[in-house]
């Protein structure tokens, strides 16, 4: 079936779906309103919904309800005498549920008199006046082009680059992969993406079910303290609380998995969440032919139980299950096909984090004490011809794994107008690694080395690695915020701040076959970054939103390649495993641009947002000279539309151009060595060119279009996303092939050499995909 035929059938069944009757139900709203700094109930509290004059007061505990409100999604305004006015996130309203929504509020430092404080639906943090997004649910669920991924979401902010359309990465302002923190509820998660790159972050779908997030906060600069080991990013993702007060299940068909979920009460005082996920793209992609099956299942899960106004404990588990098999048994695989299958090895992993979270609330303040642990195994093999009855074809056998414990105390205090927060945390980390490798060295008569290791690493902070590391003044990350109100709705931000980071375990753990921990004798240390962000705040009114900030990051002590002589700033974008190979702590960065953010709602169904950003990011080559790294994107613009119109239909578009990325040419000499080329199967990068050529610009036009249905006791609602509307071709790096006869045997060009030749390479098609989720 031809593309045209697949999207017209997509089209038939998403508007077979749209002509079901429709019912008028209503939903209802229950919830808290509170004192931020010691969880004390705010009695008579105005609450309305924003943009209308539907009302409410809270009771003596705080309580309040609505009932009798029209499906969709809101936010809620609060005004109470000595507080600040706050305007919530958004809360979604459904018939099949009582939607639930605690509200936090901020004491008046100062009262002016004649002074009216205005709230507004875009958030703003004390410790970071800037570089800070957050994005709420409808953007999340109803972002065009992203599939409910939230790492897709992310990619539509300012500052943020995407790499390939098949992958996660998160770029940010011209910063590796993986130099990013991910949070859930205040608990270290180890990454966001199911066949994650080990070392890095990146993977081809995200592990994160959107059905249960509230809130996600994206820092791109200006960390808060309590935020440390990152370079580039801190994303803070917050989980709605457990239905109040009776059981809801939602069941979700989507492009690729299909999820079941169930929240609401275990008792009077514990909520729970739950869900789990499996995909079925091992029996879709071997329908359509692809060379590799993948298969994987995820699990979400949160129970919270408040023992009483002062105390509370949330318990946080997630986790992923990924298989990975090659097919093998194509009929007549093309050239691209078969290419894959000899170079592509199986990769299977599996991983999770568990945590408790437990808060005290005091007179002026509260404290939370955290325990997690999270734990990562990646396991992958490869046989020269995929013959695995052959133990002599072996070129590739890694097996490792990653924990880590953690526990951390923050304490938050608010007194007269001061805002102090306090802490501590310790780890504990264990890795361990098992690697058998055949490499190719031209070395005399020995050109294949077969590199085999076990590997096993403890540490604790700070940091028993090694002397370089355990001086914590060494990592000491001094940090400042200001921020001056030029007029009322303008304001002049600035944050400047050094950043440590440790290098990751695969690096840390690298060991040479004599058991020598190769990087600790090289002197590994934290990696470093200062960053200087600066830039005004316009607000026009409290729905729109004009930034414009100029960020300059400055790195040091980068690990670098003493196989390739590159920095590993320009690696991890690729499956499998990162910063396994030894390495100097020489290398040093910098990126620097300007992003501008729009933000506006411009009618009350209507939120336009734009985002461009300028970046330019480079490092060190072996010569010390500044050279582009692989995230120097130059150009990156994003513009999003998202309408809701009658009889609840909704629609999206989003538009997004990134500018070429930087790529390095193939070492052809090299690759046509019989004896180098059957050790990978693959050709050789010619890193003497590292990124000496550039690819062209990428843009994509996305749709989405959602259509809810709301009956007595459950909803309905289909969403038809279309990727790629306009099928716009984005280059890729040409591959590296062997030139095989008529019976499929590779030619020779001399006794020594194969014969190669250039595969040209470019990625993107209409993508459509149609999306069923049913809440009871």
């Amino acid at each position: 079936m031809n593309r045209s035929k697949r999207i017209n059938l997509v089209l038939i069944v998403f508007f077979l779906y749209s002509s079901l009757g429709l019912f008028a139900q209503t939903g209802s709203i229950k919830g808290r309103v509170y004192n931020i700094k010691n969880n004390d109930p705010l009695p008579f509290t105005n609450i309305i919904i924003s943009g209308t004059n539907i009302g409410s007061v809270s009771d003596f505990d705080g309580n309040f309800s609505f009932t009798g409100l029209n499906p969709g999604y809101v936010k809620l305004e609060a005004t109470s005498v000595g507080f600040e006015k706050i305007m919530t996130e958004e809360i979604q309203i459904t018939n099949a549920k009582t939607s639930s929504m605690d509200i936090a509020m901020k004491e008046i430092a100062i009262q002016i008199s004649g002074v009216e404080i205005t709230a507004s639906v875009f958030k703003r943090v004390e410790e970071s006046p800037v570089s800070l997004k957050s994005l709420g649910i409808s953007q999340i669920e109803k972002s065009p082009g992203s599939n409910r991924d939230i790492s897709k979401v992310i990619q539509s902010l300012p500052g943020v680059a995407s790499s390939v359309s098949f992958r996660n990465d998160i770029i940010v302002r011209g910063g590796g992969p993986s130099e990013n923190r991910f949070l859930l509820d205040g608990i270290e998660i180890p990454n966001l993406n199911h066949f994650a790159t080990q070392g890095a972050s990146g993977g081809p779908v995200g592990i994160i079910n959107t059905d249960f997030l509230r809130e996600v906060d994206f820092y791109s600069g200006a960390f808060p303290a309590s935020r440390g080991n990152s370079l580039s990013s801190v994303i803070d993702m917050k989980l709605i609380d457990g239905n109040p007060d009776r059981l809801v299940y939602r069941a979700t068909l989507g492009a690729s998995e299909m999820a079941l979920s169930v929240n609401g009460p275990l008792s009077e005082k514990t909520s729970v969440l739950f869900s789990v996920r499996r995909s079925y793209l091992q029996f879709l992609f071997g329908v359509i032919g692809l060379p590799f099956l993948p298969t994987f299942t995820d699990y979400t899960v949160k129970v919270k139980t408040k023992f009483n106004v002062k105390n509370e404990l949330t318990f946080i588990s997630i986790g992923a299950l990924d298989k990975f098999k090659l097919n093998t048994g194509l009929k007549d695989p093309t050239e691209e096909q078969q290419y894959i299958l000899d170079y592509l090895p199986v990769n299977n992993q599996w991983n999770y984090a568990i945590g408790a979270n437990y808060r005290h609330y005091r007179d002026n303040s509260f404290g939370t004490f955290i325990l997690s642990r999270n734990m990562l195994y990646n396991e992958a093999y490869k046989y020269q011809d995929n013959d695995e009855t052959a133990p002599d074809k072996k070129t590739i056998d890694y097996s490792s794994y990653e924990i880590e414990n953690k526990i951390r105390y923050e304490e938050v205090a608010r007194t007269r107008g001061y805002k102090i927060s306090y802490g501590a945390g310790a780890e504990f980390a264990k890795y361990k690694n098992t690697t058998y490798q055949r490499v190719f060295i031209p070395s005399g008569e020995d050109t294949i080395t077969e590199i085999n290791y076990s590997s096993n690493l403890l540490r604790s902070d700070a940091n028993s690695y090694s002397d370089q590391m355990s001086n914590l003044l060494k990592q000491l990350s001094p940090r400042f915020s200001a921020s001056y109100s030029l007029t009322p709705k303008l304001l002049a931000n600035f944050n400047t701040g050094r950043y440590y980071q440790l290098p990751a375990y695969t690096t840390l753990g690298y060991r040479s076959t004599q058991g020598e921990l190769v990087n600790k004798t090289n002197g590994l240390r934290y990696i470093q970054a200062d960053h200087i962000v600066a830039g005004f705040d316009y607000r026009r009114n409290d729905r729109s939103k004009i930034t414009l900030e100029g960020f300059y990051k400055f790195y040091n002590y980068y690990p670098f390649s003493l196989t390739d002589s590159v920095s590993l700033a320009s690696k991890g974008a690729n499956f499998g495993v990162a910063g396994d190979e030894a390495v100097i702590p020489i290398s040093r960065g910098k990126a620097w641009g300007a992003e501008v953010y729009f933000r506006e709602k411009i009618t009350k169904n209507i939120d336009a947002t734009l985002s461009y950003t300028w970046v330019r990011s480079s490092f060190e080559d072996k010569h010390g000279d500044f050279i582009p790294s692989a995230w120097d994107n130059r150009s990156i613009l994003n513009v999003t539309a998202l309408a809701s119109l009658k009889r609840n239909w909704e629609i999206g578009v989003k538009w997004r151009f990134v500018g070429g990325a930087p790529y390095t040419p193939f070492d052809e000499p090299k690759s046509e060595l019989i004896e180098a080329w059957d050790v990978q199967g693959r050709g050789y990068l010619d890193f003497n060119q590292f990124n000496n050529l550039r690819l062209g610009v990428f843009h994509q036009l996305d749709l989405r279009i959602d259509k809810e249905y709301f009956f007595k006791k459950w909803s309905l609602n289909v969403y038809l996303d279309i990727q790629n509307l306009y099928n716009f071709k984005a280059d890729q790096p040409a591959e590296l092939l062997q030139v095989k006869d008529e019976n499929g045997q590779p030619v020779l060009k001399d006794p020594e050499r194969y014969q190669l030749k250039y595969l040209s390479s470019e990625s993107g098609t209409v993508l459509p995909t149609i999306g069923i989720i049913i809440e009871i």
